[in-house]
């Protein structure tokens, strides 16, 4: 997808961010986990589970998902949806990697439709 009228704010490099690891960007919308997949797809959601608030960006990444450290709740990198029995969502921010230089657009911060 393209944001062309996005305006990008630079976070640092993909080498940052271990595979199947993440990094927390503090932000004026709060706190942003940006995560890299074993694949090396790049994925930014607000850093609360939408379970009990825990940090996203502390928990186990596989496939394009993560599992909340607190409670085992898995949320799809990809739509910020809650995986499998449990309902809720946060929000998802596009990411731009230009040959490893990651920014992400905080003006599009979107909620996934439930």
């Amino acid at each position: 997808m393209t944001w062309p009228n996005e305006t990008w704010h630079p976070i640092g490099d993909i080498t940052d961010i271990p595979l199947r690891g993440a990094r927390c960007v503090k932000t004026p919308r709060g706190k942003i986990a940006v995560f890299r997949t074993a694949e090396n797809e790049v994925f930014a959601i607000e850093d609360h589970c939408p379970h009990k608030g825990g940090a996203l960006s502390q928990g186990i990444v596989h496939a394009k998902a993560v599992t909340c450290p607190l409670h085992n709740w898995v949320i799809s990198l990809e739509t910020g949806r809650a995986l499998g029995a449990d309902q809720g969502a946060v929000r998802t921010l596009p990411v731009r990697n230009e040959n490893g230089a990651l920014s992400i657009a905080l003006g599009s911060m979107m909620m996934a439709a439930e």
